[in-house]
């Protein structure tokens, strides 16, 4: 199946960022879509993201009915620098699988992870810090408040990780337990009004017979402070498995560490279609005690004005200080 960019402008990312650093006031999260977002969690800061989802499959080909039951989870921690945090993420499924090829049904269930990736993500691109520093237009808020050139500059960052897969895993393309690696570049941009698109393109276990290559794309919107709606478009290539999928749903922020999420995933194809709901949240444990990018710029002010105080003194130094000495 081939796999081709549509011209979906989809979403995730749930919550509206305040990208002038890492760290925000309210929990960010990747949900309820399956994209990463390019910033960190923040220094500090544990994070727990979790979902339950069932739905229903049916392969043409094959003949087969399935009832899929799916749990998701991803630990986020940030350390050491606001641009950076550590993760795993993975996913369990179950299945119930119905066979129709003969006359009478067979019916059998397969469990399993399909996924467990413990890695890291970095910012190596951060067109918000500048513009922060810089400050707002004083002179036009006209331009402060409409959509810019400079807008189109995304965020960047890199994942990198690597995938755990167990031998006799039916949802795993290799026979015995393998370790490959799963590479991710992500772009954001934050938009004006609580727009943020976020891109991904994915190579995954290019080192097994099976390698995967992909791309996400996602859209959010944060109608206000603490609701968001998303649309999301995926797209898998792989002689394992390929498939494109639309996501679409809404999140809710209950305070400013826990987040409930709603989402349905349906499938383009029939070898098999699929159709999931899946119901999530999200919780931040906050230990952040220091943001690295306000105490840059009050260290930047405070060095401009020290630099400014002594050359002063070197003038007054300069200065005679009886103006009729000659």
């Amino acid at each position: 199946m081939n796999v081709k960019l549509p011209f979906l402008f989809l979403l995730c990312f749930i919550t509206y960022l305040n990208a002038s650093a890492q760290y925000t006031e309210m929990i960010n999260t990747n949900r309820p879509g399956g994209s990463q977002g390019a910033f960190s969690v923040g220094t500090n800061v544990l994070q727990v993201e979790t979902g339950f989802s069932y739905g229903k499959e049916k392969h043409e080909l094959l003949k087969t009915e399935t009832n899929g039951l799916a749990i998701d989870y991803s630990i986020r921690y940030g350390f050491w620098k606001e641009r950076l945090e550590v993760s795993l993420m993975g996913e369990y499924q179950s299945n119930k699988i119905t066979d129709n090829r003969s006359a009478v049904s067979r019916e059998y269930k397969l469990s399993n992870f399909k996924s467990n990736t413990l890695g890291a993500k970095y910012l190596i691109y951060d067109p918000y810090r500048k513009r922060d520093l810089e400050g707002p237009n004083l002179y036009s808020w006209k331009a402060n408040n409409r959509t810019q050139w400079a807008d189109l500059i995304p965020a960047i960052s890199i994942y990198a990780g690597a995938n755990f897969d167990f031998a006799d895993n039916p949802f795993t393309p290799e026979v015995e337990s393998t370790i490959s690696p799963k590479l991710v570049l992500s772009t954001q941009n934050n938009f004006i009004g609580g727009w943020v698109f976020v891109t991904n393109i994915i190579v995954d276990r290019v080192t097994t017979d099976f390698p995967t290559y992909g791309y996400i794309l996602t859209l959010t919107h944060a109608t206000n402070r603490y609701f968001s709606v998303f649309l999301e478009n995926q797209g898998l290539k792989s002689d394992f498995y390929s498939d494109q999928l639309l996501r679409g749903g809404a999140a809710a922020l209950l305070n400013q560490n826990l987040q409930v999420d709603l989402s349905l995933t349906y499938s383009f194809k029939d070898t098999p279609s699929k159709f999931y709901g899946r119901v999530g949240m999200a919780y931040r444990f906050d230990m952040h005690n220091k943001d690295e990018y306000l105490e840059d710029k009050v260290n930047k002010e405070l060095d401009e004005k020290e630099k400014k105080d002594k050359k002063q003194e070197r003038q007054e130094e300069l200065t005679p200080e009886d103006n009729g000495e000659q």
